[in-house]
């Protein structure tokens, strides 16, 4: 008896304590890796100044309410440089959680490093929300604590084709070309597949090297294919270049419309060489999305106005945002949202109300697959921009779809020569 009330009183301590640590927490510990050297520290950093955004509105309020404590936590920001580098990203990833305590992660910009990542979030069933990560292959390998923002590459330039094909029925040749990266390669593929589907004839399906400076040989190449379009890219800095070598060549074809480089803000300055380039866009300050649309659809709306985000961005930073730094803050939107309603820091009960999740924010809506994709962004759609001169100034217009267009199209591209 006496061992036995030994036993219970020592439970009943350790008890006592786990609750007391519960009832202490005093943080929401979110880790994530940012590029702040290498090759994707443009669009790292937007992402993180969006994210930054996020944290500093939700901590001005409290913090993120958790019903089971009866209190609102702020949140605390671990993060390191991954310097671009999907091995770094693993070493880090592992640090955060085992050292660093994160009770959430956020992912790092891009696909590739995002893939590395989640398989250590799902090893130590950490919930992270994807951001900055389009590719569908990250999300059909099992994982079930990995949360895509982004719509799929498998859906990001098929808009192109769709406004190519309104503007001029008679365009059929096809230039398709991408960066050697898992993201472009996977953007590339599904948008041929669309294509050859939609009646168009893909005279070049090529790509080029990570790191490519000069693409001389390859315009030379596809000018001999004489493309009505050519669609494709991988990432910011070789889309600025290729846009920019393309207008020195002064190759004539009638729509441009190249990943990720267009989109940031960052890309008008090359001047005229960015004038009517096209551009899908996971959101612009121009696209319509308000209360009244989430009310149409039936679903909740949920955080900031665009007007509000823009306006604070500008405020923060001195320029407006661009889709990185809003899928940024919409990472940190999301997971506060799942939390709030899981009323819970427990991984397993954030993931159910990720499942269950149907909300519009300003970035647009947002639910996720929960099938042979499972956490896939299924709500989300893209919208296209084209580069226009407004008032004597390079300005980003949304073109498509015509329901949230905030300008026509500019057609032809070569208009410009």
């Amino acid at each position: 008896m006496r061992r036995f009330l030994s036993v219970l009183v020592g439970l009943l301590f350790l008890g006592s304590i786990l609750a007391g640590n519960v009832w202490a927490k005093n943080k929401i510990v979110i880790g994530f890796t940012m590029s702040q050297t290498g090759k994707l520290n443009a669009e790292s950093k937007d992402q993180f100044d969006g994210l930054k955004l996020w944290q500093d509105w939700v901590n001005s309020k409290g913090g993120i309410y958790v019903k089971a404590l009866g209190k609102r936590l702020p949140v605390k920001f671990v993060y390191y440089d991954d310097e671009s580098s999907k091995d770094r990203v693993q070493q880090l990833y592992v640090r955060l959680i085992n050292k660093d305590g994160a009770d959430f992660l956020i992912s790092p910009y891009s696909s590739g490093l995002t893939a590395s990542a989640a398989i250590i979030a799902e090893q130590y069933g950490k919930v992270m929300v994807a951001t900055g990560a389009a590719s569908d292959s990250i999300f059909n390998k099992g994982y079930t604590h990995v949360f895509q923002i982004y719509t799929p590459a498998s859906r990001y330039l098929t808009g192109s084709l769709d406004l190519l094909k309104a503007l001029d029925p008679k365009a059929k040749r096809l230039a398709i070309i991408y960066e050697q990266s898992n993201f472009a390669k996977a953007v590339a593929t599904a948008a041929k597949k669309y294509a050859e589907k939609k009646g168009f004839e893909v005279v070049l399906f090529e790509s080029y090297a990570k790191g490519t400076t000069d693409f001389t040989s390859f315009l030379n190449k596809i000018a001999a294919k004489k493309p009505d379009a050519i669609i494709g890219g991988g990432h910011f800095t070789d889309g600025e270049t290729f846009a920019k070598q393309l207008y020195e060549q002064r190759i004539r074809v009638k729509l441009v419309s190249l990943l990720v480089a267009p989109a940031v803000p960052k890309f008008a300055e090359i001047g005229k060489a960015a004038l009517y380039v096209t551009a899908p866009s996971q959101w612009e300050p121009k696209a319509k999305y308000s209360k009244e649309a989430a009310q149409r659809l039936g679903i909740e709306w949920y955080g900031p106005t665009a007007d509000w985000f823009v306006r604070e961005y500008k405020k923060r930073y001195g320029e407006a945002p661009g889709y990185h730094a809003a899928g940024g803050f919409v990472a940190g939107l999301v997971l506060q949202k799942a939390i709030e309603d899981a009323g819970c820091l427990d991984s397993e009960k954030v993931v159910k109300a990720l499942e269950k999740m149907n909300i519009m924010t300003f970035y647009g809506a947002i639910a996720f697959d929960t099938g042979e994709y499972y956490g896939r962004q299924k709500a989300h759609e893209m919208v296209y921009l084209q580069w226009q001169m407004k008032n004597g100034k390079l300005v980003k217009e949304v073109i498509w779809p015509e329901s949230a267009a905030s300008a026509k199209p500019v057609y032809p591209y070569y208009k410009k020569y």
